[in-house]
This record gives C-alpha cells, structure tokens and sequence, in this order.
C-alpha cells in the first residue's frame, strides 16, 4: 500500500507538466480563427508540434533524471531545442503577438537542457528579443511577458538545482551502500580465510601423517593413526560448525573469528599482541566460552588498561588474555561484561578468574 501514493504521481507527472500548455490556447484561437487562411492553418499545426516536443522533451527530462543523470548530452537535447525554435518562429510568423507565447517554454526549455552558462545567454537574448517587439505596431508592451520569461527561467533553475543536489546525494548514497557491500564482503572473505585456512592446513598434515602411518602397517603406528583421524574428525567438524556460524550469523561468535578480530583491534590500537595461531586444541564444547572470553579480554585491554602489549594464550581447558596495562579492569554489566562472561562459564562448568599482575591483567577461565 505505501508504494501506491509515489506511483500514482509518478504516473501523473506528465499530466502536470501538460496543465502549463494551458498558455498555448490563445494561439490555437488565434490560429482557428484564421482557419481558412494559410497562415492560420501553419499556425494551428506549429503550434499542436511545439507542444508535442516541449512534452516530449520534459518527458526525456524526466527519464534522465529517474537514470540520475544531471547533466544530459547536447548532441542528444540541443535538436529538440532547435525545433522549439523553429516552431516559436513559425508561430510568431503566422500568428502574430499570440504566437509570442512560445518564448517562455523556449526559455524554459533551454534552462531545463543547458547548463548556466549556456542558459543564462539565451535566457538574457529572448528578454531582449521580447521587449525589441515592443516597438511593433499594434503589439503593445511586452514588458509582462519579458518579466514571465524571466520568472519562469529563475523558477525552474531553481528546481534543476535542488534536482542536481539530490541526484548527487543519490549517488553518494549508491556509492556509499557499494563501498559498503565491498568492505563487508572483503572483511567477510578475511574472517573465513582466517577461519578455515590453518584448520584446512593441520587437516592435510594429519591426513598426510595418517596415510603413512597406515602404510607401515604396525600396532604401535594404526594406534596413533586412530588418534590422528579422530583428530582430523574433530578439527573437521570444528571447521564446518565456524563456517555455519559465519555463513548463517555473520555476528556470531567463533574462536577463530574472534582471534582475527582481536588480533585487527590490538593492531589498529597500537598494542602489540601475541596471539595463537589456530584454536585446533580447544574442544568443540568451550569454542564458544572462549570465544566470548577473547572478546571480553580484548574489549577491556582496549578500553581501560592503557597497555603496550596483550597476549591470548589458549590450552585444551583455558582461554587467558593478560596485558602490562594498569589492571583492575572494571566490571561492566550486560550479557558481553565480565558479569555475563561467569554466566556463561558457569553453564559450561568453567570458571572466571581475574587477578592483577605485576603490571598488568589477567582475565582466565578455565574447566
């Protein structure tokens, strides 16, 4: 329903811009009441062909526009504008003052298709056209059509220039929309390539080391190669279980998304950090308690502790992060806070431990 109110005027556009022929009715009566002479019969058919590519004209106006186009070519707009010149001076000819009607949509016209520079001119020279037919006999004062062409002219280029500005915010906002569909998809491409690429790597070693170990054939090496496929079918499912987490909730927490994250962070931040190279070692069951115990350490290196250097080690039962800062982090409240981190550990049988170093924190839970 709320898309039905902006077709309807689009639709009815033309129909709004045709209301403003309504001051080519005098030289149609002019025209008609000449019918039977030549001059009335040219004057009625110039004046029906100015209008239909005056509207012709607004209608490809209007398109150009919609496509965002400010500016439209002269080898595309100046034919039209000659034609409503040829046919103004058809009219004027044949119909006399009447046909003077014209200069304003010819004024119009050009300040609709040219540039200032190129529209201020023709606009100044139809003014002093207008007001040099003042001498003819019979015609009168033109100095209220002058004064029309001018209004009309100032009018319109004010609203080819508020029309400007929003093609161009228009643009800025299409660009801005596709520099940020690229960066997402660019950080998104990062994150997955940090998620899967040495998980991808220690599953091609153990897969290489379990081949040879089968090859020799011996008690003592199927046993280890059972471990190593058991490993390779943990690591396996670890990586599935971050792509699905990073493919169906870009937002959601993963150890090894959140390590690149904080790995960025410290970066940006100027802190030098120290951060392990995969998570393989952490069970399937505390990837995500350490995941949120990274963000949680990070966050708090970066807000409060004023370090130089962070370190984030990992073991099969413990996620640490410690810093040289000044300690004492605060406890911030919510569900991503320290507060929220022990609910968290807590329902994974973990706890959280926080204790002050010499310099520094350290922020650890462990199972």
């Amino acid at each position: 329903m709320s898309e039905t109110p902006p077709n309807r005027i689009g639709r009815a556009g033309p129909l709004f811009a045709g209301i403003w022929l309504f001051f080519l009715v005098d030289p149609l009566v002019e025209g008609w009441a000449h019918r039977d002479e030549a001059r009335g019969v040219a004057g009625i058919l110039a004046t029906v062909a100015f209008a239909t590519v005056y509207m012709t004209l607004w209608i490809r106006m209007r398109q150009d526009r919609a496509r965002l186009v400010a500016d439209p070519p002269l080898r595309f707009t100046a034919p039209y504008l000659g034609a409503l010149v040829a046919l103004g001076g058809v009219m004027v000819g044949c119909l006399g003052e009447q046909g003077m009607a014209s200069v304003v949509y010819v004024a119009v016209a050009s300040v609709m298709v040219f540039p200032l520079r190129l529209a201020a001119p023709v606009v100044v020279t139809l003014v002093a056209g207008t007001l040099g037919l003042s001498a003819v006999e019979d015609w009168g004062s033109q100095v209220g059509l002058a004064f029309g062409v001018m209004a009309a002219s100032v009018a319109i280029f004010g609203l080819r220039t508020v029309m400007s500005r929003n093609i161009a915010l228009l643009r800025a906002e299409q660009e801005n929309a596709r520099l940020a569909v690229e960066n997402e998809r660019t950080r998104f491409a990062r994150d997955l390539h940090d998620i899967l690429g040495h998980s991808l790597t220690v599953i091609t070693v153990k897969a290489e080391l379990a081949q040879r170990l089968l090859d020799q054939d011996t008690a003592e090496t199927r046993d280890r190669a059972r471990t190593e496929l058991a490993d390779l079918e943990r690591l396996s499912r670890d990586a599935l279980a971050d792509v699905r987490r990073a493919v169906e909730g870009y937002r959601d927490l993963t150890l090894p998304g959140e390590l690149a994250r904080a790995r960025a962070a410290l970066a940006a931040a100027e802190v030098e950090g120290h951060l392990p190279n995969s998570a393989d070692d952490v069970p399937t069951e505390l990837r995500e308690l350490f995941a949120w115990t990274v963000r949680e350490g990070v966050t708090n290196v970066l807000r409060h502790s004023g370090a130089r250097t962070c370190e984030i080690r990992l073991t099969p039962t413990s996620a640490e992060v410690r810093d040289d800062g000044r300690g004492s982090a605060p406890t911030t409240g919510g569900g991503s806070g320290l507060a929220g981190l022990r609910e968290r550990a807590a329902a994974a049988g973990a706890t959280v431990v926080t204790r002050d170093l010499a310099p520094g924190f350290s922020l650890r839970v462990a199972r």
